[in-house]
């Protein structure tokens, strides 16, 4: 069957976003009522409970980062679009595609993107996890709450993590030669490159999701040649366990108190805008910045609809369907590490 006879479907898996100010503690709920999230013995018995201790407390803390950004998330938004620019960017290159967004945390969800799918007559189906570092607690999540609900016959496909992908690399490079550009001089300013945080236990028990962020980073500074001095540091952190160190906030103290007066943030574990690059970096984080005294803060915009990152996802996407079907599991054995408290 050639590409244009064919359908092909083309799953986006993504975290998700309360989209109002009321959905913001259910969705927290069901963030924290994730097995690959929390994990701890009687968790079966203990881990609703505790899902809605904590969340109830986190809906308060982050409240202030929604009303900011607009009273929801732009998550839903932003992904939405990517899955349209991806269908279209595949139709122009003679793919018959549909694509479909799956949420795993808030609207749309997992299973409401499989009732999407089972009336789409596709006869193919890609897993596209908008991921680009592999974790237990996202790509990993995601596909185990797939399996729990996908069980029909149709051939599966599943594109891995894509951090090393020169095409992925070149969209991010393009975002940050747009925000350094904004400077003086170019050369100027740290570049601080700002991931999602996890719980050191998760990263003891073997996920490979720092070793990848930290290779992303080598990969970035080679590929764009900036002179620039830079560092990573982990933003986003939950509860009293130790978590990825150095903290967003501890390094702009660092930063501050070393005379760094120039700072371009690179958020580089996401795909598109949301709370933490809009709510906690855009606004708490600059904020703070300017509390310290450093004189010009700069965020690179997310992917987002870059052109030149959806046509990464639809070269990923042509490459897996090239290879041979093979059954769709998680990456790596599942861990999870409680988080017994909220910060």
């Amino acid at each position: 069957m050639s590409r244009t006879e064919r359908c092909l479907g083309i799953v986006l898996f993504q975290l998700g976003g309360p989209d109002t100010l009321d959905a913001i503690q259910p969705f927290l709920f069901n963030l924290f009522c994730d097995p690959d999230i929390i994990d701890f013995p009687f968790a079966r018995i203990g881990r609703r409970p505790l899902a809605k201790l904590i969340s109830t407390t986190r809906a308060k803390k982050v409240h202030h980062h929604y009303s900011v950004i607009g009273g929801g998330s732009p998550i839903r938004r932003f992904t939405e679009i990517q899955a349209s620019a991806l269908e279209a960017r595949l139709n122009s290159l003679d793919v018959n595609a549909r694509c479909f967004v799956a949420m795993r945390y808030w609207h749309p969800f997992i299973t409401e993107a499989i009732e999407q799918l089972r009336v789409s007559n596709c006869d193919e189906v890609v897993l596209l996890p908008l991921y680009p570092h592999y974790s237990s607690t996202t790509t990993g999540s995601s596909l185990n709450e797939w399996n729990r609900h996908f069980c029909d016959d149709i051939p599966l496909r599943q594109v891995e993590s894509f951090y090393r992908d020169a095409n992925y690399l070149a969209a991010l490079v393009e975002k940050i030669d747009k925000a350094l550009a904004r400077f003086p001089a170019v050369s100027q300013p740290e570049i601080v490159f700002s991931a999602h945080s996890l719980p050191q236990s998760i990263i003891d028990r073997g996920d490979p999701y720092q070793q990848q962020i930290e290779e992303t980073v080598r990969l970035l500074m080679h590929r764009g040649r900036w002179t620039n001095s830079h560092r990573l540091c982990y933003q986003s952190k939950v509860g009293a366990s130790k978590w990825l160190q150095p903290s967003l906030h501890r390094t702009l103290r660092d930063l501050a108190s070393e005379k760094v007066r120039d700072v371009c943030i690179v958020p580089v574990s996401f795909v598109s805008d949301h709370v933490e690059t809009l709510g906690e970096i855009d606004h708490e984080a600059r904020e703070e910045a300017h509390r310290l005294g450093i004189r010009q803060f700069e965020m690179t915009e997310g992917l987002n609809d870059s052109p030149k990152f959806i046509d990464a996802l639809a070269q990923l996407v042509l490459r897996i369907v090239e290879e041979p079907i093979r059954t769709v599991l998680p990456n790596q054995e599942s861990v999870a590490a409680p988080i017994m408290a909220a910060d």
